[in-house]
């Protein structure tokens, strides 16, 4: 079975499941995007890789990183291997020492984790014609942000880049990764704004 490259196109909130999320899956040959609803822990794992942010303390997808590497298994793929009454299944294919193995994951728990290690994402057409949607223009861009519109909603821009940084100090400490996104997304934006000034 003929594999499909995929990347990660949006994790956003999820329009069909309140208090869950979506994350986007879109293939890198054609127009066909394969949604996956995941929890708030699950897609705060992927947007902390994503945005290469370091936690305080390693989370669970950063210790079987660090475990792996440190008995030199490598992360070759991951493939979302199947779907069955709507639930989507994933493997991680590793290789040590010239030998290749094969770990069930659940398909966040995998993204999670392909993220981390640069891997690539990969499925099936059958899958793709099961669960794939074809997005217009307009509806792609309604997708396309990393946090939702509601993590934003309390005005940042009101806030003076000391408290901006301070506000960032505080919710890292406490483990808020998409609020923490947020802010740093206020902060680069305000950055490339002097730039353009000068």
């Amino acid at each position: 079975m003929k594999k499909i490259d995929l990347e990660i196109v949006a994790l956003s909130h999820s329009v069909t499941q309140s208090h869950n999320y979506a994350v986007v899956l879109g293939e890198r040959a054609g127009n066909r995007r394969l949604p996956i609803v995941i929890g708030g822990f699950e897609a705060q794992a992927i947007a902390v890789a994503m945005e290469r942010m370091i936690p305080n303390r390693p989370l669970t997808h950063d210790l079987f990183k660090n475990t792996l590497d440190t008995f030199d298994v490598e992360l070759k793929e991951v493939v979302i291997n199947n779907l069955l009454d709507g639930i989507f299944y994933a493997q991680l294919v590793c290789a040590r020492d010239g030998n290749e193995f094969v770990i069930d994951s659940r398909t966040s728990d995998a993204i999670a984790m392909a993220v981390r290690f640069k891997s690539p994402i990969y499925t099936f057409d059958f899958i793709m014609e099961q669960a794939g949607v074809i997005l217009d223009d307009s509806q792609e861009e309604e997708t396309t942000s990393i946090i939702s519109q509601e993590a934003t909603s309390d005005s940042l821009e009101n806030l003076s880049e000391k408290a901006l940084n301070k506000l960032l100090e505080e919710v890292l400490e406490n483990e808020d990764y998409e609020r923490a996104a947020v802010i740093r997304d206020e902060l680069k934006k305000r950055s490339e704004g002097s730039k353009d000034s000068e």
